[in-house]
């Protein structure tokens, strides 16, 4: 039998909460959901380390972020040492392609790829020459128009897309992929990396889309007992959102067009994943294709009133994660919902052993074939704005050093994350065998915050409020 291709999809900042396992979202995915319908679906897959530089130096090594070195988003950090999860595929005998966005240093770096078509945002600060993407815009005589709608890259303000369907970076991406699989060597196996940068903003939807969503009605936020006074918050969520996005305290019909464009944009990439299955289809490809769907980590888009990434809240932690087989079999039947506890770094080990080649050493993840884990920890940011995470059973565990706070969360009793169990007597057994096993993960400096064996974390502080004069990384017009 020849070995399967495979094909792994990846979103920015697309969380588990808005797929269709979580069985109460209001966005369209009919895709998504029929991905998940002859696979295996995980509902409790998480990015442990909810930035896009770590989470996908954990995708594609395998490494937790204590191994590859990131937890804080450096984005000038060289790719860390050892076999990416391209570089395996190749020396298996694949050829290995990427399209769209790597966010790793430097930029042009192939990671172990045979080629890489990059679509990165506009990220010129860190080499200062323009993506492919770009060049097609060039190429088509839209040299530095592709940010001309003044829309923001870490912000959620919105309005349609303004160049022809065909040049939106959804559709780029879509195509392109289409391309490196009709170009394929026929005589070996292909790995391929389609990985989207939406819908990370800007949020530019084409117009048809947001006119999906014209006559729904949009979802309100969810809030908390612990989130409805902001200036309550944790340190590290007044800072990460306070000082930053133009949508906090902004009018709800605001916050109601951000969501239903975020909406719109997750459509249009499930409309556009079609195309490239499609083309698998025809190429005679598609029983012979390992299919894998997940997001680098999600976003808050103003859950408990936080415009931001990085907190471990569902929201933002959560990811989706679909594996459909070459077909059903006793381990992944079509069709499965799976529990366990699951996080990035598993997708490595998991296709590696599917596809029958080992699983280097560097790696820190699970295989989903088989093995569970008791609990998963995450981490984000070092010092005053630091997050840890407990995830264990049906409990959560969230600690914020600065101040000392700790939240508890049942999260199959309250998957919204509403209500804060930590000061609750009934619950304390729980908060402290959590924190025991969140100890028990700490290295480094985080040993700093341990005092005979109990957390006293970091003295709380005043939030200071920053200038916010680049507008979170907003893009002129490029002239090449």
């Amino acid at each position: 039998m020849s070995p399967p291709n495979v094909l792994l999809i990846c979103t920015d900042h697309l969380s588990g909460l808005l797929t269709p396992s979580s069985r109460q979202t209001p966005v369209i995915t009919p895709t998504i959901r029929q991905l998940g319908q002859n696979g295996v679906t995980f509902t409790n897959a998480y990015s442990a380390c909810p930035s896009c530089i770590p989470a996908r130096r954990t995708l594609m090594t395998g490494m937790t972020a204590r191994s590859h070195g990131d937890r804080s988003f450096q984005e000038y950090l060289s790719f860390p040492q050892g076999p990416s999860l391209a570089q395996c595929f190749r020396n298996g005998g694949y050829q290995a392609f990427a399209v769209g966005k790597l966010h790793v240093y430097p930029q042009r770096n192939r990671i172990g790829f045979d080629d890489v078509l990059l679509e990165e945002q506009g990220r010129r600060h860190l080499e200062g020459r323009a993506d492919d993407y770009e060049l097609f815009l060039a190429d088509r005589g839209y040299t530095g128009m592709e940010y001309a709608s003044g829309m923001a890259h870490n912000d959620f303000l919105t309005r349609s897309w303004h160049l022809p369907e065909y040049c939106h970076p959804i559709n780029w991406a879509a195509r392109e992929m289409c391309r490196t699989i009709r170009r394929r060597d026929p005589g070996r196996p292909g790995f391929w990396y389609l990985s989207f940068s939406s819908p990370h903003p800007p949020l530019t939807p084409l117009q048809c889309y947001l006119d999906l969503y014209r006559d729904q009605e949009i979802d309100y936020p969810s809030s908390g007992d612990w989130s409805k006074d902001p200036q309550l918050l944790p340190y590290m969520l007044k800072t990460r959102n306070l000082n930053r996005s133009a949508m906090v305290g902004a009018p709800w019909n605001e916050q109601k067009t951000a969501r239903r464009a975020f909406y719109a944009t997750i459509t249009h990439i499930d409309h556009q994943i079609r195309m490239v299955l499609g083309t698998l289809r025809e190429e005679g490809l598609l029983d012979e294709t390992i299919l894998i769907f997940t997001s680098d980590h999600g976003h808050m888009i103003g859950e408990h009133g936080l415009w931001t990434m990085t907190p471990f809240y569902e929201m933002s932690a959560k990811i989706p994660l679909i594996i459909v087989p070459l077909q059903p079999d006793s381990v992944f039947p079509m069709g499965t919902i799976d529990n366990r506890l699951a996080e990035l770094g598993d997708i490595m080990p998991t296709l590696l052993e599917l596809c029958g080649l080992p699983t280097p050493k560097t790696v820190d993840g699970v295989s989903l074939l088989g093995q569970r884990r008791d609990h998963l920890y995450g981490e984000h940011s070092e010092g005053a704005e630091a997050t840890r995470m407990i995830r264990h059973g049906r409990f959560k565990l969230i600690y914020y050093p600065t101040g000392n706070l700790r939240q508890l969360f049942d999260i199959e009793g309250d998957p919204r994350e509403t209500r804060d169990l930590s000061p609750n007597p009934t619950y304390q057994g729980d908060l402290s065998r959590l924190t025991n096993l969140l100890i028990q993960n700490l290295y480094g400096e985080d040993m700093e915050w341990i005092d005979a064996g109990q957390l006293i974390g970091l003295q709380d502080r005043e939030l200071i409020i920053q200038d916010n004069r680049g507008l979170m990384g907003q893009r002129g017009f490029r002239f090449l």
